[in-house]
């Protein structure tokens, strides 16, 4: 089928695969490297050192520097200003320029900036006029000026009302539809005119003998924690006090649920994509672990994660 190429673009690269539409006044340098079926709209600038996957879409306006890799399925939306040197100064070229990678299936909104050396994970989501300074998790949804995260993509928010569009308090979830093995559990409550008391029973209701626990406190309420999965360890989150907004994912489903009372635990089993962010100011969030700690029981690259799940479904 081949590559269109308007009569008024100028395209260098001999890399440009079938399908593929670049539209007027384009300009394409001969070392790009672009996919099959992407559409590169009016007045973008491609250089050399750039691999473009499949099925991207690049609005008017977009330039795209050397070091820049767009996954399958990326949307750029127009006037999106990426960078590729943290310290540029005229005609002082760097031995080598920050890699910036646009992983499969995220989209930048309009007049967003991106800093040099940045990855933005799968299916994220960049608001139009944010200012990108760091690494965006997978299915993050950014905004702003530093971008901060304000949700998750793709992510069933775990309410008595699968329509809703932000987590609902948590005496309304429901387990059915988390990811696998994922548990929300009741814990045991009393309380009298001396106070309170919440008390867990081992098997019952927390499915392992906990060898290790850590408490999370004093988190900025813009940050997040986790967003790492466990090989073999099993773990079992309790806020007891404030609120903690949880994701979890399983590589094929993801949900999010609020933690914001103390008789409420989160089961997560091992091979569980775990994060968690929204902390309120004074929020304490409790960790029961299964397994002592183990470095190389960590996952901390989402790719591997989902790959090494996968793996694991099939065998």
């Amino acid at each position: 089928m081949g590559a269109f190429i308007h009569s008024h673009a100028l395209c260098e690269s001999d890399n440009v695969g079938d399908g593929t539409r670049i539209w007027a006044f384009a300009h394409v340098l001969p070392g790009a490297r672009i996919g099959e079926d992407c559409n590169v709209c009016d007045s973008v600038f491609i250089e050399n050192d750039v691999v473009i996957g499949d099925r991207v879409t690049l609005k008017c306006g977009v330039q795209v520097w050397d070091g820049i890799t767009l996954e399958d399925d990326v949307f750029v939306g127009p006037n999106v200003t990426f960078t590729n040197d943290p310290f540029p100064r005229s005609r002082q070229q760097p031995e080598s320029f920050s890699r910036t990678v646009v992983q499969r299936g995220a989209s930048i909104g309009g007049n967003a900036t991106i800093l040099p050396g940045i990855t933005i994970g799968t299916e994220a989501m960049v608001g139009a006029g944010s200012v990108v300074t760091r690494d965006v998790p997978a299915y993050a949804i950014v905004v702003g000026n530093p971008a901060r995260i304000k949700g998750y993509s793709n992510t069933v928010q775990m309410g008595g009302d699968l329509a809703v569009t932000s987590p609902v308090s948590s005496p309304q979830l429901r387990e059915a539809e988390s990811a696998s093995g994922v548990k929300l559990v009741n814990l045991n409550k009393a309380i009298d005119m001396r106070g309170s008391l919440v008390a867990g029973d081992i098997e019952s209701q927390i499915p392992f003998t906990p060898e290790r626990f850590f408490v999370v406190y004093d988190v900025p309420s813009t940050e997040l924690r986790g967003a790492h999965a466990h090989r073999q360890c099993e773990q079992f989150l309790v806020c007891l006090s404030g609120s903690v907004n949880a994701i979890v994912d399983d590589g094929v489903n993801r949900a999010e649920y609020v933690l914001d009372r103390p008789d409420l635990g989160l089961y997560m089993p091992s091979m569980t994509w775990g994060t968690q962010y929204r902390y309120s100011e004074n929020a304490v969030l409790l960790v029961l672990a299964s397994h002592l700690y183990d470095g190389s029981d960590y996952i901390r690259e989402y790719g591997e994660f989902v790959e090494l799940a996968l793996n694991r479904a099939r065998a």
